[in-house]
């Protein structure tokens, strides 16, 4: 399959026919299909009152600043809500999470669509707000007990209408799929504090990532996701330019379109195919992502590995993300090669049983 090959969605639709199945599916450089899960319709009718537990909605949003990773995140899995938080200092490797599991049904509110409203959790003592603006998004996090001290955090994302998305709509078996929305490289301005330390986001310096994800998955699923936002070294100041990585695999039909991207000052770099080579028993080892065509090879030296597992019986979930550099070279649409050198980002190897 080459960028061409695959089948690029352009039109407003809804997501879901009446009769459940996928309208169409692709990719796009903008979120254009509506999120319409009522229509939902993998179970058979006598159950599909069951329905409910089985989808998942995520946001997840992350910001890369020149010292520090900070990430928050609200989901809900449908048999229980979860609310975390994690900031990795990217000098000492040094890293702290705080997860809230949350009855389902219970105070986490999710939008329809990642275009507009709010995503809130609020239990009188954490509170979390994730809303679109006009101009882009606030993060409103309040964490009372991050380590044994409070945590807060306002941040804004720059997000103009032009900057492109990497939107992927994929099918799995038996009536189930993912639609899924990452940004990468969103300009972040706004403000940290864990206790008496207060880290100061820059617009210039500190770039945000949004992972908006919902879908419905196989009970038992794996996916691997390696992504990064930084800046170029080719020019200086303000007028330097971006760049990002999405890549991924895993699970589901890829035949109309994979997730794989390289975003450069906004605009989305359509690859195709792209191979991962890591060694599952020692994730610390460096990973290659290498694309047959050519457009990318890249090799990423982890440096820190956080490690998220959750077990609520019916649910489980273990999370390998590494943190570490990138270096190698792409090839953007127009013939442009990139070399990268010390690029800050992740890779992570997922699996579930939800």
């Amino acid at each position: 399959m080459t960028p061409a090959e695959q089948h690029e969605i352009t039109t407003t639709a809804p997501l879901l026919r009446p009769d459940g199945r996928l309208t169409e599916a692709g990719w796009a450089r903008a979120p254009l299909l509506d999120c319409n899960l009522e229509q939902a319709a993998f179970y058979p009718p006598p159950f599909r009152f069951l329905q409910r537990f089985r989808v998942k909605r995520w946001d997840y949003y992350g910001v890369t600043t020149p010292s520090r990773f900070f990430s928050v995140t609200l989901a809900d899995l449908g048999y229980a809500g979860q609310a975390f938080v994690y900031t990795i200092d990217l000098d000492t490797g040094r890293y702290h999470e705080e997860t809230l599991t949350i009855p389902p049904g219970r105070s986490i509110v999710l939008p329809r669509n990642s275009t507009a409203g709010e995503s809130r959790f609020d239990n009188g003592r954490v509170r979390m707000t994730f809303s679109v603006t006009d101009a882009g998004r606030r993060l409103s996090v309040k964490w009372p007990a991050f380590g044994g001290q409070p945590l807060a955090a306002e941040i804004d994302f720059a997000l103009p209408p032009e900057h492109e998305s990497t939107v992927v709509v994929i099918p799995i078996r038996g009536n189930r799929f993912y639609y899924n929305r990452k940004i990468n490289c969103v300009p972040a301005g706004g403000w940290l504090q864990i206790g008496p330390e207060r880290t100061e986001f820059r617009r210039e310096s500190c770039l945000g990532n949004l992972d908006w994800g919902r879908g419905v998955w196989e009970y038992r699923s794996f996916w691997v996701w390696a992504s990064a936002s930084g800046f170029l070294p080719d020019r200086a100041g303000a007028s330097r330019r971006t760049i990002g990585v999405n890549l991924g695999f895993g699970f589901g039909d890829t035949s109309a379109a994979t997730e794989n991207t390289i975003i450069v000052d906004g605009r989305v770099h359509k690859l195709a195919q792209v191979d991962f080579t890591y060694d599952n028993r020692d994730f610390k080892k460096p990973w290659r992502m290498v694309a047959p065509d050519g457009r990318l090879d890249l090799t990423f030296t982890p440096f820190v590995e956080r490690v998220a597992k959750t077990n609520l019986v019916i649910i489980t979930s273990e999370v390998h993300q590494m943190f570490g550099r990138y270096q190698g070279v792409v090839r953007l649409d127009d013939g442009e090669t990139i070399a990268i050198d010390g690029l800050i980002g992740f890779a992570e190897e997922h699996h579930a049983r939800w």
